[in-house]
């Protein structure tokens, strides 16, 4: 099925308005949301999909743009995921294998970054890398936190 200009032209729109709601990109200007819209790919995963698998290639940078996923490392639930989080970004930073699986616990609707694309992305967009990070170091303290 061929959608017309005006339903293309709809769809981008409203992507815009998802991403302009998500923290990571508050920052960004409208006309760049706009071009973020036309150049990343978005997916819709089914409940209990795996996203990304523990230990084999990542794909990307997902954000999730609605709906929920669950972080599972060997076996165990770690983290709960919603709109606006992020993942995908460690294995691709660091050059390594994801060390968790991400599964979709509802229809999941992410907005994706291909691995080769997001360092030049980010360099581009450093408000939304300095918002990453502060995510990133919240994790990291969260993770951290010592339970005496």
């Amino acid at each position: 099925m061929q959608l017309g200009f005006a339903a293309v032209e709809a769809q981008a729109a409203s992507y815009v308005e998802a991403l302009a709601r998500l923290s990571l990109f508050a920052d960004v200007p409208h006309p760049q949301l706009e071009a973020l819209a036309h150049a990343f790919d978005e997916e819709i995963f089914a409940e209990g999909q795996r996203v990304i698998r523990q230990d084999v290639t990542g794909g990307g940078f997902y954000v999730i743009l609605d709906g929920e996923a669950k972080i599972v490392i060997d076996g165990q639930e770690r983290a709960h995921l919603t709109r606006g989080d992020f993942f995908g970004e460690i294995s691709i930073l660091t050059d390594e294998a994801p060390t968790a699986d991400v599964i979709a616990t509802s229809l999941l609707r992410c907005l994706i970054i291909p691995d080769n694309e997001l360092k030049a992305f980010l360099l581009k967009q450093p408000s939304v890398m300095y918002r990453m990070l502060q995510i990133e170091a919240r994790r990291l303290r969260a993770a951290n936190v010592w339970n005496g």
